[in-house]
C-alpha cells in the first residue's frame, strides 16, 4: 500500500506507535468512565421532555458509536504494531506501509458513523469513509464532548436540586399546617394564597427538574456540537452552573411568609393581654378626664373672668372597636385582628394623651394662682430680711396682694399685678442707705443689701 504522505523513520514510528497507544488507552478509561457515570443511568431510565430530550435525542447515540469508532481504532493501531513485530530492522515496504497505518486515511468507518462530516450539495451519501487515526481521535473527542456535555449537566441539576426542593416543599408544608392552625387559609387570605402558590410553583419546578434538568442547566460555553472540537484537552469535562434562581426565590418568599405567620401566632399567645392593655389605658383616660372636669369646676368657682376650655367626653368610638376586637380574637381571625389591635394600641396612647392635656389646660389657672402665692411667701420673707416688714406700705402692698390671692373668685390679672407692686415696694426701702453712703442714685430693679 503506498502512502500518500512522507514516509517515517523507525525512530518516528515507534514515537507515534508509543503516542497512539497512550491514547488509546486514554479513550478507553474514558469511555468506561462514561458508560459508568450516574448522569447517563439516570437519562437512560427518565421520561424527559423539553430542551433535555432534544439533546439527548441526538447525544444518547454517541455512546454507542464511540465504542464502535474506538473498535476501529483498536484494530488499525494493532495491524500497525503488528507490521512493526514483523522484523526488528524495518526496510523501506515496512516503513511506507506503517506511515500510511499511522498517519494516512487508512481507518475505515460506516459513511453514517460520522455524520459531522460535511456532505457537498446535492452530492449522494458515502457508504463509508476513510479516515487517520488521529482524525478518528478528533471525531471521538467531538462526540464524547456531546455525551458529556448533557449527562455532567443533567447529573448536576438532578445533584444539587431535586432533594432541596423536597426539603422545601416539607417545610412549606409544615408552614401550611401553621397557617391553617391560625385561620389562614387561599382564598380568605393573602398569606394562604401565598402559600398555595408556592406550592404550586415548587410542585411544577420539581416536575421540571426530574424530566427536563438542562433547563435549568446555563453552560460556561456554548453547548458541544457535533463536529467541533471541545477547548483544553481531549475528552474534558464542560463546566457550567445549575440555575437555582426560583428554588432561592422560592425559599426566600417561604422565609417571609413564615416570619408573618410566627407575628401572628405571637399575636394569638399575646392578644388577650394586649388588648388588657388598651382597656387599662382608656380607664386612666377616663380617670384623667374625670380629674379635669372636676378641676374645671374648681377653677370656674375659684378664678375670676378665665377662660377654661370644656373637657372632651370619652372615646365611645374606640370602645365599639375593642369590642370589634374581642369578637375577632374569639373567632380566632389573627389575620384582621392583627391591624386592629395594631390601631387600638396607638389610638388609646393618644387618647391618654389627649386627657392629660386636657387635665393640663384646665389646671393652669390654678397653676398661675399657686404660683403667684409662691413668688409672695417669697417676697414677705425677703422683706424680713431687709428688716421692712413692719413699713407700713410694705403691709398694706402684701395685704393687698394675699387678700386678692386667696379671695374666690381669684382675679388673676390683679393679684399678679398686686404682687409685682408688693415686689416693687421692697426695693426703694433696701436702696436708701446705699443711696445716702455713695450719693449714688440706686438703679431702678436693682435690690441692694440683703
Amino acid at each position: 500500500m503506498a502512502s500518500a504522505g512522507p514516509v517515517l523513520s523507525r525512530e518516528e514510528v515507534d514515537r507515534a506507535l508509543a503516542r497512539l497507544t497512550a491514547e488509546r488507552d486514554a479513550v478507553e478509561m474514558a469511555l468506561l468512565a462514561l458508560q459508568d457515570h450516574p448522569g447517563l443511568r439516570l437519562l437512560d431510565g427518565a421520561e424527559l421532555t423539553g430542551r433535555t430530550q432534544e439533546r439527548w435525542a441526538v447525544a444518547g447515540q454517541g455512546l454507542p458509536l464511540l465504542w464502535a469508532l474506538f473498535d476501529r481504532y483498536s484494530e488499525a493501531l494493532a495491524s500497525a504494531r503488528a507490521v512493526r513485530a514483523r522484523k526488528g530492522k524495518l526496510g523501506g515496504p515496512e516503513l511506507a506501509e506503517l506511515s500510511e497505518l499511522l498517519t494516512g486515511d487508512a481507518v475505515t468507518v460506516p459513511g453514517g458513523a460520522l455524520p459531522e462530516v460535511p456532505q457537498l450539495l446535492g452530492a449522494p451519501a458515502k457508504l463509508v469513509e476513510r479516515i487517520s487515526l488521529d482524525a478518528l481521535v478528533a471525531r471521538m473527542n467531538s462526540w464524547y464532548a456531546s455525551v458529556l456535555e448533557v449527562v455532567s449537566a443533567a447529573d448536576a441539576v438532578w445533584s444539587a436540586l431535586p432533594a432541596r426542593i423536597d426539603l422545601l416543599l416539607a417545610e412549606l408544608h409544615r408552614v401550611q399546617t401553621l397557617a391553617a392552625s391560625l385561620g389562614v387559609h387561599p382564598g380568605s387570605h393573602p398569606l394562604g394564597d401565598d402559600l398555595a402558590g408556592l406550592d404550586a410553583d415548587l410542585t411544577e419546578l420539581r416536575t421540571e427538574v426530574r424530566s427536563d434538568p438542562l433547563a435549568l442547566w446555563r453552560p460556561a460555553r456554548v453547548p458541544a456540537q457535533r463536529g467541533t472540537v471541545p477547548e483544553g484537552s481531549a475528552f474534558a469535562s464542560p463546566s457550567g452552573m445549575v440555575d437555582t434562581e426560583r428554588f432561592d426565590r422560592a425559599g426566600r418568599a417561604l422565609d417571609g411568609v413564615r416570619l408573618e405567620l410566627e407575628n401572628l401566632l405571637r399575636l394569638r399567645d399575646d392578644a388577650e393581654e394586649r388588648l388588657q392593655g388598651v382597656g387599662d389605658l382608656l380607664q386612666r383616660a377616663d380617670a384623667t378626664l374625670a380629674e379635669a372636669r372636676r378641676a374645671r369646676g374648681e377653677v370656674l368657682a375659684k378664678i375670676a373672668a378665665s377662660d377654661v376650655p370644656a373637657v372632651p367626653g370619652p372615646a365611645s368610638a374606640l370602645r365599639e372597636r375593642i369590642v370589634v376586637a374581642l369578637e375577632l380574637r374569639q373567632g380566632g381571625q389573627w389575620g384582621r385582628l392583627a391591624p386592629l389591635l395594631d390601631a387600638l394600641e396607638d389610638a388609646a396612647a393618644k387618647e391618654l394623651a389627649r386627657a392629660r392635656q386636657s387635665l393640663t389646660e384646665v389646671t393652669q389657672p390654678l397653676a398661675v394662682r399657686a404660683e403667684l402665692r409662691g413668688r409672695l411667701d417669697a417676697y414677705r420673707a425677703m422683706a424680713g430680711r431687709l428688716r421692712v416688714s413692719e413699713d407700713p406700705e410694705v403691709i398694706e402692698r402684701y395685704e393687698k396682694a394675699r387678700w386678692l390671692l386667696w379671695s374666690a373668685p381669684c382675679d388673676l390679672r390683679a393679684a399678679a399685678a398686686a404682687v409685682a407692686r408688693f415686689q416693687q415696694s421692697l426695693r426703694p426701702a433696701h436702696a436708701e442707705p446705699a443711696h445716702e453712703e455713695t450719693g449714688q442714685t440706686p438703679v431702678d430693679g436693682q435690690v441692694q443689701g440683703g
